[in-house]
């Protein structure tokens, strides 16, 4: 697998790029340290969509992150999508590729919805066998996203993050962790957040993922069409004390806003990750801020 280069600069912060935004990205060229991109969404892509993410590509880092990998299902990967997926990871130079732990459909029916997979011993063996040869294919590390759930298997053996440590360090490969999604499965499930950010190995965390969601009352949904709430920001703070280096990136895909709300809102997470920094700076230490 290719290691990233020792000469690369941090991640730092960053935002999902979406498609109303293309243009004002070429030609502002914000403050923002890297851009996301929905892996399907250019997979087969041609024409100015394309051309504007390679210019942007040429400025800016890229990673990427899938929605169909569908990485738990029991159907045979699709090496033709692996195939595409790994020519656009090496055309913008992709930081990251990521995608989910979940399954997407079963016996060639794609849902377009990230399900959810009981947390058994069999579970664990056969994604991480699965990702060990997505890693052998496409020449790098593949890096695996905890998604919000609204249902659970009472089979499961071990939590989400158990499930999710073990994977990390059974198939050498990277998390994502959502912090939104925490917040929205332990909600919808019941239990304590800060149990599942304690037991994640943050040396395995890649990137971080921050998204607003709807409150039901009943339950949450993870709709990412509204700003980062007081809950998820206070998640991200106990992770940023742990680790105030991790990437972190604002996902914001529905109701979109215009740019400039979206970089007040990366500049909240700057903040909270630099007040992090700062109190984990030992006594007589110095930081570059």
């Amino acid at each position: 697998m290719t290691p990233p280069s020792a000469g690369e600069r941090p991640l730092g912060f960053g935002l999902g790029l979406r498609a109303p935004h293309l243009d004002h990205v070429r030609r502002r060229l914000p403050d923002v340290g890297f851009f996301e991109v929905i892996s399907e969404n250019f997979m087969d892509c041609a024409g100015g969509r394309r051309r504007a993410l390679d210019a942007i590509a040429d400025r800016y880092p890229v990673v990427l992150h899938g929605v169909s990998l569908s990485i738990g299902s029991t159907d045979p990967l699709d090496f033709g999508y692996l195939a595409r997926l790994r020519d656009l990871a090496d055309a913008v130079r992709a930081r990251l590729v990521s995608d989910h732990v979940c399954w997407t459909g079963v016996m060639g029916r794609n849902t377009h919805d990230l399900l959810p997979l009981p947390f058994t011993e069999a579970a664990l063996a056969h994604v991480a066998g699965r990702v060990r040869v997505v890693q052998d294919f496409l020449g790098r590390r593949l890096v695996l996203e905890n998604p919000s759930t609204y249902v659970g298997f009472t089979a499961s053996t071990m939590t989400e993050q158990e499930f999710m440590s073990r994977l990390a360090e059974d198939a050498d490969c990277g998390l994502l962790l959502d912090v939104n999604n925490v917040h929205v499965s332990a909600v919808n499930h019941d239990f304590d957040p800060v149990d599942y950010l304690d037991a994640i190995p943050l040396d395995r965390v890649e990137q971080i993922h921050l998204a607003g969601h709807t409150d039901y009352g009943t339950h949450i949904i993870d709709t990412h069409d509204g700003p980062v709430s007081v809950e998820v920001w206070e998640l991200y703070r106990r992770v940023a004390e742990r680790r105030p280096d991790i990437p972190a990136l604002l996902e914001w895909d529905d109701k979109l806003p215009g740019f400039p709300v979206l970089e007040a809102e990366l500049g909240k997470a700057r903040q909270v990750a630099t007040r992090a920094r700062r109190r984990t700076i030992p006594a007589g230490g110095s930081h570059d801020g």
